[in-house]
């Protein structure tokens, strides 16, 4: 739980630790990136619906497309850089990767959806996205409009919008890269409120009480419902597992249990045991132990707060205080424990074995999803709890 000796400088997403199990860091496939400017036609404009009648725009998505390439093997001397913004949404911020922009695509790999929280953007979880696509998979990360750390406004607008973003990118990639992209295999990984999508997005429905979260627009919120049209319509039979990161929303209630258990999708929920933002006995825990309908995975970090696993290590301007929070940015993305690069490669090599054999189809990297973590070396696990559930259909 060390939080000095594997920490990256130069703001790099590609950073290791000599005791990494065998499926964290980089694979077989050079990486590639390239940057789309998608837009989702007459889409509900939350900040200008105010009388109770939706008003239609069409909404911007930028998503950042990782994906194996062509090409040289991808090496630390080779690489891209990121320009984005830190937690304060002022402060530009350069990251460091080893995509290599704009490459030649290589096969036609299942498709992962990367989903930040509130804030974030599309690359607070750079380090899984290289890493995932160098093992075979594309990699779609989204910056959700009205959640960046540019443009954060209305709640409402992640409440309603966010699993309607990740369907949409879905549709997208599968009209548009049909002969590079597999979507018929696809996963979502979201983080905090990108979790609360992923959920929603496999089937589970929102109760009444979640409608409260909405505030005066909270009838917008309706065709999330449990037992609802609409979200039967949403449920996706292309998105054959879903990796929920600290999520939010079942400690103020946001699923019943029926809700929960009419989930028939592979989950893997990773959490710090000491998330005060999501909650975890009563929140993510609840619903490993909720999600009877199928098997599913709790990959824990005790200890650990909200930011365990997902984020990116801390850049190096965000230690330096921003006359634009109240608080230390780096607190976004840092663990008051946990290593956070420690943390990424955990997550690397659980989240690697997960969907591989999900999407993939590589029975044998079941074996990874054990209680005692094979693949970690002799004291590498201290701290670390993995449990299984087994449920319905998986």
């Amino acid at each position: 739980m060390s939080r000095t000796p594997y920490r990256p400088r130069g703001n790099r997403v590609d950073g290791t630790a000599p005791n990494a199990p065998p499926l964290a860091g980089y694979g077989a496939w050079p990486v590639g990136v390239t940057t789309l400017a998608l837009i989702h036609a007459c889409q509900i404009d939350v900040l200008a619906t105010k009388d109770g009648t939706p008003q239609l725009y069409d909404r911007p998505l930028m998503v950042e497309l990782w994906y194996p390439a062509t090409g040289p093997t991808t090496g630390p001397g080779q690489g891209t850089s990121y320009h984005t913004l830190l937690r304060d949404g002022q402060t530009p911020v350069t990251l460091h990767g080893r995509a290599s922009r704009d490459a030649p695509a290589s096969g036609r790999p299942p498709l992962v959806i990367l989903s930040h929280g509130y804030p974030g953007n599309r690359f607070l979880m750079a380090h899984l996205a290289e890493t995932l696509a160098s093992r075979g998979f594309a990699v779609a990360a989204i910056d959700h409009t009205d959640s960046t750390y540019a443009d954060k406004d209305a709640f409402t607008s992640t409440l309603l919008h966010r699993p309607l973003d990740q369907r949409f990118v879905i549709d997208s990639l599968a009209a548009s890269h049909s002969d590079r992209i597999d979507t018929d295999r696809a996963a979502v990984i979201g983080y905090s409120m990108g979790a609360y999508g992923a959920l929603l997005f496999a089937g589970a429905g929102l109760s009444k009480a979640a409608l409260a979260y909405g505030g005066p627009q909270s009838d917008l919120l309706l065709r999330h419902v449990e037992g609802s049209a609409t979200l039967a319509e949403l449920t996706d039979p292309r998105v054959k597992a879903i990796v929920p990161i600290g999520l939010w929303g079942a400690q103020h209630g946001f699923w019943s249990a029926k809700a929960l258990a009419a989930v028939q999708k592979p989950c893997l929920l990773i959490a710090g045991s000491a998330d005060t933002v999501s909650g975890y006995e009563t929140g993510i825990r609840a619903v490993f132990t909720g999600l009877t309908g199928t098997t599913r995975h709790l990959l824990t970090f005790d200890g650990a707060g909200h930011n365990a696993a997902a984020p990116i290590p801390a850049p190096e301007e965000s230690w330096r205080p921003s006359p634009h929070l109240d608080f230390l940015p780096a607190e976004h993305y840092a663990d008051e424990i946990w290593e956070t690069l420690w943390m990424n490669v955990v997550a690397q090599h659980i989240i690697a074995a997960f969907l591989g054999l999900h999407l993939q189809g590589q029975s044998g990297l079941a074996a990874y999803l054990a209680p005692d973590l094979p693949g970690f070396a002799t004291g590498s696990t201290k701290g670390l709890r993995f449990e299984t559930i087994k449920g319905g259909p998986d």
